[in-house]
């Protein structure tokens, strides 16, 4: 897929559905590879899911290293360092009450998605329809009925289910980026404490996340089940 047909893949989507803030586009950039040309470098020093938030909503296109993101949690599970042995045992967010015992919080952080430790050295985050590079994963931050109707595309021609697998933790980092990475899969995800804090996902918006080679079927199916309406 060339960037031009990546772009009106992106625009159709917003058509089609009528989504209200643009699909997120974002590449994780291994040690090993180049960051793609005429992209700016943030300039500032923010969370994984502001810099989605701001993205879908003011159509910026940037990327950011580690030292950029300021939720180390988000960045570890998306490769770019290691988690700290407080989050990765849990005492965090026992510490925080949101786990009765730490070894429920160790059990639950155990199975989030992670990319490997140090494999990624920068993100690069652009709207879907103004994209210039080839993404990894398209995040899309919706209303429940609009992920119901991109989920029932995503089946339309195969078939199968789309599972969600959240703990209302980590939410766009590793549910919205990590494991579509890592298996391949579509995956649905509610946000989480820390992205409904700082960004502006609303109460009624939940996010969609899609490898990027699953969103020319899905946008085809959505064309022929939906066809452009107002959801």
């Amino acid at each position: 897929m060339n960037n031009e047909y990546i772009q009106r893949l992106g625009k159709e989507l917003i058509d089609i559905l009528q989504i209200n803030t643009s699909p997120v586009a974002v590449h994780l950039v291994k040690t090993d590879e180049e960051i793609p040309a005429g992209i700016n470098h943030i300039g500032e020093t923010t969370r994984h899911c502001q810099m989605v938030d701001n993205v879908r909503r003011l159509g910026t296109q940037f990327y950011s290293f580690l030292d950029d993101q300021m939720c180390k949690g988000g960045a570890a599970v998306m490769g770019l360092t290691e988690m700290s042995p407080k989050l990765k045992s849990g005492e965090v967010y026992y510490n925080l009450n949101h786990f009765s015992s730490l070894d429920s919080a160790k059990s639950t952080m155990g199975r989030v998605p992670m990319v490997e430790a140090n494999s990624i050295k920068a993100v690069v985050y652009s709207p879907l329809e103004k994209v210039t590079f080839k993404p990894d994963v398209i995040l899309i931050i919706a209303t429940p009925k609009q992920v119901m109707e991109l989920s029932q595309a995503l089946l339309h021609k195969s078939g199968g289910r789309v599972n969600a697998g959240f703990a209302g933790k980590q939410s766009v980092c590793a549910d919205g980026v990590a494991y579509p990475y890592l298996t391949g899969e579509a995956g649905v995800t509610i946000g989480c404490s820390g992205s409904r804090k700082y960004t502006e996902i609303q109460d009624e918006e939940m996010i969609l996340s899609i490898p990027v080679d699953m969103l020319p079927a899905m946008v085809e199916s959505a064309k022929s089940m939906f066809g452009t309406y107002a959801c």
